[in-house]
């Protein structure tokens, strides 16, 4: 959780930023915007999604699968992220 709290307003922007552009897709879409232009918007809203995912997970893998958990504690966090990156690349 320290990874979180350590990166807590680079994350928060993060999502502000995503949100703004969920808001723009909203928006597009109701005043009917060209669908090239909305699936662009929609494209960059996943690749965002996808970088905070990333950034995110790389913070976890590192605080809870490091040199200083224990062999028990390891596997179950391994078992844990199969499930979770199974869901999440479905």
């Amino acid at each position: 959780m320290a990874h979180l709290i350590a990166n807590k307003e680079k994350l928060i922007l993060r999502i502000k930023k995503i949100k703004g552009q969920l808001n723009s897709i909203e928006k597009a879409l109701e005043a009917e915007n060209d669908c090239f232009k909305v699936l662009q918007q929609i494209s960059a809203s996943r690749g965002a999604i996808q970088s905070l995912m990333s950034e995110v997970l790389d913070g976890h893998i590192k605080e809870h699968l490091g040199s200083h958990v224990s062999d028990e504690q390891r596997e179950q966090e391994i078992e844990n992220l199969t499930t979770l990156l199974k869901t999440y690349l479905k």
